[in-house]
């Protein structure tokens, strides 16, 4: 009996799958200049992008970063785009990133406010991604979970509401709910942002977009929703404008590792900082980029930041994290290969 030859293009995709399946979980922190795009790779394989970046002249820059992190990550494509909310920095680079991933499947909170399809500038950039997402689109509440093989993906936020039910072991009453911290609700399409909790045998990693303040209280109060989280990703870049970045919410959850995406001059103040470095067990903060609207003391080691140069000098060096099965993780500073070793409460 002669041997069996597989058609090249299944040889191909086969390899290209076993390349891009991890010994656990990767998360790559991309840097965007200040917007979002982060890949999670799944042990199984399975891929999904959380925000896609900027438009216009943007959009080429971030998706060739958002190539960079494939090759790196030995991937072909990616599975699915999950669509945090539709400002620009987040949602305005998705047509740019679909053709280097060939997205199968998107997930976002659902239809754009009218009050932003009738600003000409949201409008074009929610033509532009229902252009590439109609008929693999797939709207999300909060509660329910992304199919990512390998990991649990649980939707915390969407739509302007949170999760009712407690995960991840939460549920105990926070002292950290102070009616002095209370904010008024938000209007803007941020307080509408998607958010999700990736568990993997122990760790968390909690990305809920640029979920504003009012919403994330009410995932921390009169009950933390949450528990407690191995990898927080600042919200808003870094709590940007003090529109995120609740106490309430980010002292319950305890991260033990957070990491900002935020840009040269957007986000992580001196009082960003300042509020993560109360965090109970704080054991490392990194930065895409060096603050530089702050000074020393108030920007993480140097080793741990990825990009300290302005905008028009970036190199857009990633962050990445290797989830092992032993309840630990690594993350590693793309431009200089430095590397810590956590292990998971």
């Amino acid at each position: 009996m002669g041997t069996m030859r597989l058609p090249v293009v299944i040889v191909a995709a086969f390899l290209g799958l076993a390349q891009a399946r991890p010994a656990g979980v990767r998360i790559y922190v991309i840097d965007v200049e200040g917007g979002g795009a982060t890949l999670v790779i799944a042990p199984s394989g399975q891929s999904m992008l959380i925000d896609s970046g900027s438009p216009g002249p943007a959009a080429e820059r971030d998706s060739k970063r958002i190539a960079d992190a494939m090759q790196a990550a030995g991937l072909t494509k990616i599975n699915y785009l999950f669509t945090t909310h539709y400002d620009g920095d987040h949602v305005g680079g998705a047509p740019a990133a679909n053709a280097v991933a060939h997205f199968d499947r998107f997930f976002d909170h659902g239809e754009m406010d009218p009050k932003w399809e009738q600003n000409a500038t949201g409008g074009a950039r929610w033509d532009a991604y229902i252009a590439i997402a109609t008929g693999k689109r797939t709207i999300v509440n909060a509660g329910e979970t992304i199919p990512l093989a390998g990991v649990r993906v649980d939707v915390v936020a969407s739509h302007g509401s949170v999760i009712g039910t407690p995960i991840n072991g939460g549920g105990a009453k926070n002292a950290f709910c102070n009616p002095a911290d209370v904010k008024p609700p938000n209007t803007t399409e941020n307080s509408q942002s998607t958010g999700v909790l990736v568990s993997y045998r122990g760790f968390t990693f909690l990305d809920v977009g640029d979920l504003t303040w009012d919403k994330e209280t009410d995932l921390a109060c009169p009950v933390n929703k949450l528990g407690r989280v191995s990898l927080l990703l600042a919200t808003h870049h870094g709590f940007f404008n003090d529109q995120s970045g609740a106490p309430a919410l980010l002292w319950a959850i305890q991260p033990q590792v957070v990491i900002a995406n935020n840009g040269p001059r957007k986000g992580m103040a001196a009082n960003a900082y300042e509020r993560i470095q109360k965090i109970k067990g704080l054991e490392g903060l990194w930065q895409s980029h060096l603050a530089l609207a702050t000074d020393a003391a108030h920007n993480t080691s140097d080793d741990m930041i990825a990009n300290p140069e302005a905008s028009a000098d970036c190199k857009g060096h990633w962050i990445r994290v290797d989830v092992g099965s032993n309840r630990s993780y690594t993350v590693t500073n793309g431009r200089n290969n430095f590397s810590r070793t956590y292990h998971v409460r």
